[in-house]
């Protein structure tokens, strides 16, 4: 198991993967951090095609806690998965169970589009807040999990942006997070 899911420090636009996750917005139109990272790498075909994503509700093609996939376009991903983290408003808002979603949902789109390898950004740490240690040990946990129950995903990739991620995620991977969520 601890081989199929593998920590790497850098940018998740440069992954030779078959998918790569996006944090993205509800709107799935860009914006900032990884979204717009991904949004600028991929070219403007991905704007026109997440254009193309039906809206669920005004203004919503993916609602918090679900996923939607698309070309990887430029990318050297085949696959862009646009998941939709939780803002953190403390911990009362089911942040914790939103999040979770993200994962899998993103990883059963993966296992439904017979995708091997996806990579994962630190979904809803940066600026919606979610506390790191935290989202970390919901993301191993989700993927550990999923893992168990579906051989035919190779690898997992958690990308980190910056030192601080890639040690919470090093801790946890190594059974020594914080504790329980």
């Amino acid at each position: 198991m601890a081989g199929r899911m593998q920590i790497v420090e850098g940018d998740i636009t440069k992954l030779n993967v078959d998918a790569i996750v996006n944090a993205a917005n509800e709107r799935m139109l860009g914006g900032g951090g990884v979204d717009g990272a991904i949004h600028r790498a991929a070219g403007p075909g991905l704007l026109e095609e997440c254009r193309g994503v039906p809206e669920v509700r005004p203004g919503v093609r993916c609602p918090t806690g679900e996923a939607r996939i698309t070309g990887g376009h430029h990318l050297p991903a085949r696959h862009v998965i646009h998941t939709v983290g939780p803002v953190w408003y403390g911990g009362r808002a089911g942040e914790d169970e939103l999040l979770a979603s993200c994962y899998r949902s993103s990883l059963n789109l993966s296992v439904k589009h017979g995708l091997r390898t996806i990579a994962f950004p630190a979904i809803s740490t940066g600026v919606y807040a979610f506390p790191l240690d935290r989202a970390t040990r919901i993301a191993v946990r989700e993927v550990r999990s999923f893992l168990d129950a579906h051989p035919s995903i190779e690898q997992v990739i958690f990308c980190c942006f910056g030192d601080a991620a890639r040690r919470a995620y090093e801790r946890e991977l190594a059974g020594q997070g914080a504790g329980d969520v």
